[in-house]
């Protein structure tokens, strides 16, 4: 039966609470599990956290089981005792926070002392040890929509540690409260912004895109003849190192910088007998993958051993196309046709005008920032610009948070429309105007509170900043819900150790108090 916390505490282990963790340590693991201390110890928070991860249940899984049974969520009171709930939260806020890979994760969680303290293991005694796939599949079962639940009330926990001004210094202890869950006397100024996070992709081109979806094509097919006792793939790997041999041909030809027509005419026919040459190889070897996927479905094979191989073959047929009528027809693709990975298929080309950075890809993250330095929102863009996002991000934060009453934005998220419609949901608004502005366009942009809060909007790169550093910089999770896992995890984590870094100045300013003035000159 797998629990959230288990309440019944073992030989030697050490409680939560009392968890000795140092302050003057200037490692991000000390923040952080600063922050997990807070949330366990503090008995609202930690209730509510906790009905929330009590919704992380696995979905079933098992020989005989048809698609619509693998959909539903296993029965948490039956099977093997699964990894606790707060365990995953712990392990999970430690990956983003570090800004680390799973190596390390499971390093850390077999061999550092105060870590396993807070897992609920003791100092002696306890041998328990991680399996690295354990934490990887454990930490998969969160969804982001749990995570933003999370994050709503780890913001609201550390809004009210803020604005305790008369309550004690020092770590939480089990008696703290926190005031009611949503309280509108305080006032929430928000900047919003967005930036770019990297997906795990190399640089594309079509055939290259090419190479990787036959190559895959070619493996899958392997795997589904070896399974189903089916012929042709017994030279697989020869048949990828011809198609590489191949590829390597047409990548190296390039243009003909010469001045003579008759030499760039000769080394363009150079380059499209090559692509020819890699393109008709590249479409013998889909053939041979598709009759292998057909006989394969005639033996019975399930749709789940079948659906990569599927994937592959249809990336395939439309890069042939596509290389096609470039190379050969001289056609010019249009941009909303273009794929940019085979693996990761949601990568956008994103051209935000950097200097130095002529081209990032990935996905838009939009973020909301509070003047506490919280992240009160986000969201993961697909396909949309800034402008396309101003009024939603304020609905959604101002559900979420209804003291926010000022934004701050650049003018990316400029548009008309926008300007009329945030003024209905904020008592201001900060949008600069793209352009020549008008009389009354200068009048609002000239007053002081709009210089003052324009001048204050550049902190939001600091908070952009921290969450690439938090593991916002590159995602290495597969898929567009592996991505949002990830960025919504990023963002929790995040969130914590400003909780933790928090804690542990009220903590050195108490410290500091009781040493004296004659000590601290000492």
């Amino acid at each position: 039966m797998r629990t959230v916390k288990n309440p019944q505490m073992s030989l030697g282990q050490v409680d939560i609470a009392d968890i000795e963790i140092n302050l003057k340590s200037r490692d991000d693991i000390p923040q952080l599990l600063l922050g997990l201390q807070y949330i366990y110890t503090t008995p609202e928070l930690r209730d509510r956290v906790f009905a929330i991860l009590e919704q992380v249940i696995p979905y079933r899984s098992g020989q005989g089981l048809s698609e619509a049974e693998r959909q539903q969520p296993a029965d948490p009171r039956r099977g093997r005792p699964g990894l606790e709930q707060w365990k995953i939260l712990v392990l999970g806020v430690l990956r983003l926070g570090l800004n680390t890979d799973y190596d390390r994760i499971h390093e850390l969680a077999n061999h550092h002392n105060t870590i396993r303290q807070m897992l609920g293991h003791s100092d002696w005694c306890d041998d328990t040890k991680y399996s690295l796939q354990r934490i990887k599949d454990n930490l998969r079962l969160f969804t982001p929509e749990l995570f933003d639940q999370i994050n709503q009330e780890v913001v609201r926990a550390g809004h009210a540690l803020v604005k305790k001004k008369s309550q004690t210094l020092g770590q939480p202890s089990a008696v703290t409260r926190l005031p009611p869950r949503r309280s509108t006397t305080a006032i929430l100024r928000g900047r919003c912004d967005s930036f770019v996070v990297e997906t795990d992709v190399h640089f594309p081109t079509d055939i290259n895109l090419l190479y990787d979806a036959i190559r895959k094509a070619i493996e899958e097919s392997h795997t589904l003849a070896k399974h189903h006792d089916l012929p042709d793939w017994r030279q697989y790997r020869h048949n990828i190192r011809r198609l590489k041999q191949q590829y390597r041909r047409a990548q190296q030809l390039k243009r003909s910088t010469s001045q003579d027509e008759n030499k760039q005419a000769v080394r363009e026919q150079a380059i499209q007998q090559a692509h020819q040459t890699y393109l008709d190889l590249a479409s013998a070897y889909l053939g041979k993958s598709e009759r292998t996927l057909k006989q394969a479905l005639d033996r019975g094979a399930l749709a789940d051993e079948t659906q990569p191989l599927q994937s592959y073959q249809a990336y395939a047929r439309l890069l042939l196309d596509q290389i096609e009528r470039r190379v050969i027809r001289s056609e010019t693709i249009p941009h909303a046709e273009k794929i940019f990975s085979v693996f990761e298929p949601h990568t956008e080309w994103i051209s935000k005008g950097k200097a130095g950075v002529p081209v990032e890809l990935g996905l838009r993250v939009c973020v909301m920032e509070d003047h506490h330095r919280f992240v009160l929102h986000h969201l993961v863009m697909e396909k949309q610009t800034d402008d396309k996002v101003a009024v939603d991000m304020v609905t959604e934060t101002r559900r979420r948070f209804p003291e926010l009453t000022v934004t701050s934005f650049d003018k990316g998220f400029h548009s008309p429309a926008n300007q009329k419609e945030l003024k209905n949901h904020l008592e201001q608004v900060v949008l600069p105007k793209k352009g020549r502005l008008s009389a009354a366009d200068q009048a609002r942009e000239g007053s002081n509170a709009f210089k003052q809060l324009r001048h204050q909007h550049s902190a939001v790169e600091s908070a952009i900043n921290a969450l690439e550093h938090n593991g916002l910089d590159i995602c290495p999770d597969h898929g567009l819900d592996g991505f949002k896992r990830y960025v919504a995890l990023a963002v929790v984590s995040r969130n914590i150790k400003r909780l933790g870094a928090i804690l542990r100045q009220q903590a050195q300013a108490k410290e500091k108090r009781k040493r004296g003035p004659y000590q601290q000159a000492a």
